[in-house]
């Protein structure tokens, strides 16, 4: 009985040392893709002139580090044809501008130029509603034992308004995101609402309220359905099937990953209580 206990012991201790071994699917791998990071967002309060614009590249799934694009040219041009010129930062992807000039309704063109290809999209910049208060309820949630966040601001009457709302918490990592629409408060006070269950006593949160376009709303919720089925933030990885506003007129097929936007931001930071 002894030599047989012993030798299961040995035959499990081999199999499950066995099962340690990380097995390596082979994936296809799609040429990489440029991907366009061009959120313009102007802070209340501020004047907007300094803006960045990140170039990368898709990569392989097993890729710890993502591509950066160097040697771009990189502008921005307004209905009167002054252009914004974005610098890189070297060797950084990241295409910076000092002089930029935020305007409501104000239509802009983004251009880039790399590797011969050119890529445009145009988009208005969009107002939003200041936030006017914050309010805090330790009743909230479908069990009414989360502490819920709410921040008001008053939507302006007789124009469709779109709005993206970012909740930045102390007590995790990435940011939550989500997108409305004030169809159904057209004119009248609404907030947007914090959707962290596990905020406590001490916490910080900051919460920024975007006004975004029609289109861009659109796109933000196909991103944010295929994010939430994946657990993630839609800022983690463009899914290659979603396209946004960026046209490649060089080759119409080769198109790039991104979406050019263009935000008045609200911002505010709480404690929680």
């Amino acid at each position: 009985m002894k030599k047989a206990t012993l030798f299961f012991a040995i035959l499990m201790a081999v199999f499950f040392n066995g099962c340690e071994d990380v097995i390596k699917v082979n994936l296809n791998t799609a040429p990489p893709k440029l991907v366009i990071e061009a959120s313009i967002n102007w802070l209340k309060g501020t004047p907007g002139n300094n803006q960045t614009i990140k170039l990368t590249t898709t990569t392989d799934f097993y890729a710890n580090v993502i591509p950066v694009v160097s040697g771009a040219t990189v502008f921005i041009t307004n209905s009167s044809n002054v252009i914004f010129n974005f610098v890189e930062k070297p060797k950084s992807g990241e295409y910076i501008s000092s002089n930029f000039i935020p305007i409501i309704n104000e239509r802009y063109i983004l251009t880039v130029i790399s590797n011969g290809q050119t890529y445009t999209a145009a988009e208005t910049l969009k107002s939003v509603a200041p936030i006017t208060r914050i309010v805090q309820n330790n009743q909230g949630g479908f069990t009414g034992n989360n502490i819920e966040i709410k921040a008001f601001f008053n939507d302006p009457a007789n124009e469709d308004n779109y709005y993206l709302f970012e909740h930045l918490y102390s007590n995790q990592v990435k940011s939550n995101y989500y997108a409305d629409e004030d169809k159904y408060f057209q004119g009248n006070e609404f907030f947007s609402i914090s959707q962290n269950k596990d905020l406590k006593a001490g916490d910080k949160v900051e919460i920024s309220h975007f006004g975004i376009s029609k289109t861009y709303y659109n796109y933000m919720k196909v991103l944010m359905s295929i994010a939430a089925t994946r657990n993630g933030s839609p800022f983690q990885s463009p899914p290659a099937t979603v396209r946004g506003n960026i046209i490649n007129i060089t080759n119409f097929n080769n198109y790039a990953l991104g979406y050019f936007s263009l935000s008045e931001v609200d911002t505010k930071n709480y404690v929680v209580q």
